[in-house]
Order: C-alpha cells, then structure tokens, then sequence
C-alpha cells in the first residue's frame, strides 16, 4: 500500500482536491462518496487529517472504518 505524508493528507481535505480523505490507525481510507463527509465535514471533523484521537468522542466505533476503502498508509 502506498505510503502519504500528513502535508499529503492534508490536501484531501474536500477543498484543495477532489479527493476526500482520513486517517484512523495509520490507514488512509477514502470518504470521497460518503454523504457524511460533504465538502470535506464531518460533524465538527475535518477531512484531511488523523482522527485517530478524535474517535472517542464519536457517537459511533472504529468498525464504521470496514465500510470504506484504504487507500493508503500514513507516514512522516
């Protein structure tokens, strides 16, 4: 699996690219055709980062992560 830095992350964040992206664990995964994520929002989650400190605050557990597709892992 490719490896992106966190600048490279960043810059799916729904507004700079099509692509629409986040990271959890160290895996990229794609929120791109989730209505959840329009415009690169989440509730008050942002796109284009690591949310893997942000889970414990969300209504919801890591396995909403199955449904989407990896795309990468992230690295330095």
């Amino acid at each position: 699996m490719k490896t992106f830095t966190k600048s490279q992350l960043a810059l799916r964040n729904g507004q700079d690219r099509e692509e629409i992206w986040v990271a959890y664990q160290g895996v990229i995964y794609d929120v791109t055709d989730s209505r959840l994520w329009r415009n690169g929002k989440h509730y008050e989650h942002w796109a284009g980062q690591d949310l893997t400190d942000e889970l414990p605050d969300a209504p919801h557990t890591e396995k909403v992560f199955e449904r989407l597709q990896q795309v990468g892992v992230l690295g330095d």
